[in-house]
Order: C-alpha cells, then structure tokens, then sequence
C-alpha cells in the first residue's frame, strides 16, 4: 500500500478531527440527546455519530449540517468542518494510487458507471457496505473507507473540479448494505447533483438501444491540459494518453450523454428510487397505490423527454 498526504508530524489533522467529535458531543449532550437519538433525527446508524465522536469517522459536510440545525448550535460545526484536514494520511491500494493522485489534481473529470454507485459519489455508509463484503477486517475497511472518501472532497466544493458522469440505473438499483443505506446514497447523489460543477445522468434499463461502454471509464484533464483515458479490469488500471484514443472515446461519450437522461429527468427517478427505498419491506397491499404514483410518474417523465429516438448501432471506441 503506497501513502499520501502523510501527517507533517504535528498531528494536527488528527487532534482538528477530535476537536470536532469532541464539539459534537458537547453540544448533544447539552441537548439531553444520546448517540442513538441523535442519530435516528439525522438519521444515521448511531455506530457513525460515535465513531465521529471519537475522531475516527469522517462525517460529511450534510452531517454537520444537520446536526447544527438539530442541536441549535449557530453553525458552530459546519465551520469547524470546513477547518478540519479530514485525511492527514490515507492508503490506496498500490495499483489505484496513480488515478487517487490524478483526482487531486483533475480539472475535468467526465465519467461512466454500471453496476454500482462509483468511489467519489458514495456516502461512507454505502463504501463500508461495499468494502464490508470483501475484507474481513473492519480497520482494514475503514482504511479503504477513509482513502475513498479522501477523494471526494475538492469536487463537492465551491469551484470544484467539473464532475460529470453518467450512471447506469443499475447503480441505483443493486443493493448495496441494506434499504437505508440506498435511501441515504440516491439522497446524497440528488444533493451533490445540484452543485454547479456536477452533473449526474442516468441510462435507464428500459433503453436497450444506447451504446454503453464495456466497463466503467473516466475521462481525466489535467491542469496542463494532459488528457488521459483511464479503465479498469479486477485490480488494475489501465492509463491511454493517445490523443486520437481520448477524442474517440469523448465523442462516443458525448453521444451517450445526448442519448440517457437529462440531469433532471435522472433526479426524478432517483427520487423515485429513493422513494422505493423509504418504504422497502412494506406489505404488498400497503404498496398498491404507491406503484400506482409511481408508475404515474414514470409516464409523466418520459413526456418530457424530446419525440421519439431511432435505435442505431454504434461502433463501439
């Protein structure tokens, strides 16, 4: 495992980030709350308010929010938030180091995802769930965690990095952790989708016509204007600086933007999936009416959407 942003020996990122646990129980106990109560107001599971407590967690900014509209602190722990170094020192795994630090430094980043919901849109409970299925130790998952997570944070802030990416509904739809989890992840994409420099898409399961990529690929310019194409196989990476093979796959990529969903048609069935979500495990006769809503809205989405398209064929990039 290869390591950046390593501390500079002072541990000021690490007392910061219990300075803010230390802030948060503060102001919950002087609310006469415990961990579980506030975390069910949040709501999060109440193992994440404590491990935020204990410095050990990284909450997002929503978190902090939240909790200052929750415990009447005045903004207090949103301010703190934006002062914290959340990731003084993380891991990658040695093969994603490369594209970790292309992140950092990426002016552009346009992306394409099936399956699940990719690393720098996931909310801490969904990569947990995620990384919880393969790894057996639960430091070990909080590591890959907090390394995910530590990439984030420069593209959800003011003129951030431009951030575009299309999802296959299937990120939406496979669930990863449990109903909860997903509500928390569809929510955090419709909030992080609102921000000026990110845009998310979706290519719904019921167009079998829209040429989608083989696998998950990025797009990356970088400040001096190197432009590289990365994808990946099972634990590796695979780079391609070749002009003529990133305009190629621009093109293809620029097409199928055009083709899925517009960014606001791919809110509305997000919100309709997180909907689903909120009432998952609800007995089929409670549930008739709610399909009925939705399968309404449905219609009323693809109405908006322009005439009708022509299925083609496309060679693929």
């Amino acid at each position: 495992m290869a390591r950046r942003n390593a501390e500079d020996g002072s541990g000021t990122g690490v007392s910061n980030a219990a300075l803010f646990g230390e802030v948060l129980r503060h102001f919950r106990e002087a609310a006469f709350l415990t961990q579980a109560a506030l975390a069910q107001q949040i709501p999060c599971d109440r193992s994440h308010v404590a491990k935020v407590e204990a410095g050990i967690s990284v909450p997002q900014d929503t978190f902090a929010k939240t909790c200052d509209e929750l415990l009447g602190t005045g903004g207090v722990l949103l301010r703190l938030w934006k002062k914290v170094d959340w990731y003084p020192e993380v891991e990658h795994p040695d093969w994603f180091e490369r594209r970790a630090q292309m992140d950092a430094e990426a002016v552009a980043l346009y992306a394409y995802q099936g399956h699940v919901v990719p690393g720098l849109l996931q909310t801490s409970d969904y990569a947990q769930a995620l990384f919880g299925r393969r790894l057996t130790k639960a430091d070990e998952v909080e590591e890959r965690v907090r390394a995910r997570l530590s990439r984030q944070q420069r593209f959800f802030v003011e003129n951030g990095p431009m951030y575009l990416t299309v999802l296959d509904e299937s990120c939406l739809r496979n669930m990863v952790g449990d109903a909860d989890v997903m509500r928390r992840q569809c929510k955090h994409l419709l909030t992080v989708g609102r921000l000026p420099n990110v845009r998310i898409q979706v290519a719904p399961l019921d167009r079998p016509d829209i040429d989608l990529p083989d696998t998950a690929l990025s797009l990356i310019t970088l400040p001096d204007g190197h432009r590289w194409v990365y994808s990946e196989s099972l634990d590796r990476g695979h780079f391609n600086d070749d002009p003529a093979v990133y305009q190629r796959h621009l093109q293809a990529y620029d097409v199928l933007r055009a083709d899925v969903l517009s960014a606001r048609e791919s809110a509305a069935l997000i919100s309709d999936v997180m909907e689903g979500y909120e009432h998952h495990g609800q007995a089929p006769a409670d549930r008739g009416d709610l399909d009925q809503e939705q399968l309404q809205r449905s219609k009323r989405r693809r109405l908006h959407r322009s005439g009708p398209r022509i299925p083609r064929r496309r060679p693929r990039p």
